[in-house]
C-alpha cells in the first residue's frame, strides 16, 4: 500500500505557527517603540531594556534547569517578550536594581509558581510594574521629560533652548489638572513618561503589524478604546471635546496596554464574544481609574483586575455544545 492514513485523536487542526514564532512577532511589533525609546531617552533606557530582558531569561532558565530540572526551551521567547515589555513600563529614571527586582518576580512569582507558560493568571510583565509601584512609588512615578524635546515644544511647555533630561508630570498628570498638553508632541512621543509607551504613532505601525501577521484580532483593542471613549463621552464632563479624547486615547499606557498586553493569549479570554465583553470592562475600568482615581493612569490595574475576571467572562460567552439546551422528543 502506497498511501497510508494517520488515525489520531482530536484535535485535528494544524498549523505552523509556533509559540515561538508568535512572541517573536511581538517582540518585532515593539521595536520601533522602543529604539524611539532609546533616542528619546539615551544609552541608560537601552541599558534598562537590555537588563530586564536578561533578567528574565536568565530567571527562566535557572527555574527549569535547577528548581523544576527540565530542559529550557528558550526559542520560545516569552521570557524575552516579558523583559521587554517590563523594561519598556519603566521610567528612565530608575535605579538598574528595579528590572532586576521586576523581572524575577514576573517570571517565578507571576508566570512559574502558576506551573509556567500558559498556566500564569494575569500577564507577568504587569503584574511586576504593579508590584514596582507598589513597593517603591516614589522611583517608579519619576517620570523624566525627552533629551530630544530640544528645539520642540514639550508637553510641559518648559520653553528650554536646551533640554538634556527635566523630571515633571506626564501629559496624562497635566490633563488632570486642567491644562491641555500638545496633542502633537502626545501622538509622535516627544513627552515625558516610562520608556515605551510615549510614541502612540509607533505603537500604532507595531499594532497593524501584529494585525497583520494575524496574531491579534481587532476585537479587544476596539473593544477597549471604544468602550473608554464612550465612559469619557459620558463621565468626563467634556462633551465632544475631540482634542481632550485623543489626549486621553494617546497618553499614557493606553496603546500599549490595549494591543500589546491585553491581547495576551493566556490572561485574556478565547471567545470572540469574550474578547469584547474583556475589552468594554477594560475600557470602564480604565475610565474610572483615570476619572476618580487619584492617579492619572490606571490601564495597569485595569489590565490586571480583568486577567482575573477572564474565567467568569469565559463561562458566561462560552457557546453551547450543538444541540446542548434543546428540547428533547420522544
Amino acid at each position: 500500500m502506497k498511501e497510508l492514513f494517520n488515525v489520531s485523536t482530536s484535535p485535528h487542526i494544524r498549523s505552523e505557527e509556533t509559540t515561538g514564532r508568535l512572541m517573536a512577532d511581538v517582540v518585532i511589533a515593539l521595536m520601533p517603540a522602543s529604539i524611539f525609546g532609546v533616542y528619546q531617552f539615551g544609552l541608560r533606557a537601552l541599558a534598562i531594556l537590555l537588563l530586564s530582558m536578561l533578567t528574565c531569561v536568565v530567571t527562566e532558565f535557572a527555574w527549569d534547569k535547577y528548581v523544576v530540572k527540565k530542559p529550557y526551551i528558550g526559542y520560545e521567547c516569552s521570557a524575552l517578550l516579558t523583559g521587554l515589555l517590563l523594561g519598556m513600563n519603566l521610567p528612565v529614571s530608575v535605579p538598574f536594581w528595579v528590572p532586576v527586582l521586576g523581572g524575577v518576580f514576573a517570571i517565578i512569582v507571576v508566570k512559574q509558581l502558576f506551573g509556567g507558560l500558559g498556566q500564569n493568571i494575569m500577564n507577568p510583565a504587569l503584574a511586576a510594574r504593579c508590584f514596582l509601584i507598589i513597593c517603591v512609588p516614589g522611583i517608579m512615578t519619576n517620570y523624566t521629560v525627552a533629551k530630544s524635546a530640544e528645539g520642540v515644544m514639550n508637553v510641559m511647555n518648559y520653553g528650554a533652548a536646551s533640554v538634556d533630561g527635566l523630571t515633571g508630570a506626564t501629559p496624562l498628570a497635566a490633563i488632570k489638572a486642567g491644562a491641555e498638553p500638545s496633542l502633537f508632541n502626545m501622538f509622535f512621543g516627544f513627552i515625558g513618561g516610562v520608556i515605551g509607551e510615549t510614541s502612540a504613532a509607533l505603537l500604532l505601525l507595531g499594532a497593524a503589524y501584529l494585525l497583520w501577521r494575524k496574531v491579534i484580532t481587532f476585537h479587544i483593542p476596539a473593544a477597549y478604546i471604544g468602550s473608554f471613549v464612550v465612559f469619557l463621552l459620558l463621565f468626563s464632563g467634556k462633551g465632544f471635546d475631540v482634542q481632550y479624547i485623543a489626549r486621553e486615547i494617546c497618553g499614557g499606557g493606553l496603546m500599549l496596554g490595549a494591543f500589546y498586553m491585553a491581547t495576551d493569549y493566556v490572561t485574556s479570554p478565547i471567545t470572540s464574544a469574550g474578547r469584547l465583553v474583556y475589552g468594554v470592562v477594560l475600557g470602564i475600568l480604565t475610565g474610572i481609574f483615570r476619572l476618580y482615581g487619584v492617579s492619572a493612569e490606571g490601564v495597569s490595574y485595569a489590565i490586571i483586575i480583568g486577567n482575573i475576571l477572564v474565567p467568569l467572562i469565559e463561562k458566561v460567552t462560552l457557546p453551547k455544545a450543538f444541540g446542548k439546551g434543546g428540547k428533547a422528543h420522544a
